[in-house]
């Protein structure tokens, strides 16, 4: 069973979160917080496996409170996925640089609603269309032309070409097939690309492959 604390200041909409998200069973709601204050302290109290998190909250924004459960160390297996109305590209960045392993808009249906939680709760990131070209333009409007060998120093040749092809979005499975390994040889690459990188989840890495060159728009 997933379990998920809803953060949005809104009731009305918390309620048809807890229906939509609970309707086939797997999914359990185990509480709901009107701003990002109380959404940590429900965190720290109850360890959910996935926050579904607004952005725009009194008190607390979903940002900020990211950013606290992300950097609470007795939280590491928490995931958060942002649900928000906002699509703007500064607010997708700074959502995935706070830690957030998901960022879907709102106007999401129910089943993608609910594949996105067991997605996130697995830990693989999962950014809504729209979220995606807005990492893409904001790498695309920086000014690095090359790759960022100094933050990439610690990886081997092989590292990079996983970390490459995590950056594409390619799930373990294709980068086996992509590198003619196990499965299991690919997973044990991701991990070790999270541990030298200092990466939280899947979607810091995609963000850092932007950042660093080693991936470019259109690539």
């Amino acid at each position: 069973m997933i379990r998920v604390i809803l953060a949005d200041d809104q009731e009305v909409v918390r309620t048809g979160l807890r229906t939509l998200a609970e309707n086939e069973g797997d999914i359990t709601v185990v509480a709901e917080a009107g701003n990002g204050k109380t959404a940590v302290t429900s965190v720290r109290e109850l360890k959910p496996d996935v926050v579904l998190m607004d952005i725009r909250m009194p008190q607390m924004d979903g940002l900020e409170a990211t950013r606290q459960i992300v950097a609470d160390p007795t939280l590491s297996g928490v995931k958060v996925l942002i649900l928000t109305t906002f699509d703007e590209d500064e607010l997708v960045f700074e959502a995935i640089r706070a830690g957030a392993t998901g960022y879907l808009l709102k106007n999401v249906s129910p089943t993608d609603l609910r594949q996105a939680i067991r997605t996130v709760a697995a830990g693989e990131p999962l950014l809504a269309p729209s979220a995606i070209r807005a990492v893409m333009r904001s790498v695309a409007a920086g000014p690095r032309t090359t790759v960022d060998n100094a933050r990439l120093a610690a990886l081997t040749e092989r590292e990079r070409e996983v970390l490459a092809l995590v950056g594409r979005g390619l799930s373990n499975d294709e980068i086996a097939r992509e590198l003619f390994v196990s499965p299991a040889t690919a997973r044990t690459y991701v991990s070790r690309l999270l541990t030298k990188l200092d990466a939280r989840d899947r979607a810091r890495l995609v963000v850092l492959a932007y950042e660093t060159g080693l991936v470019t728009p259109g690539s």
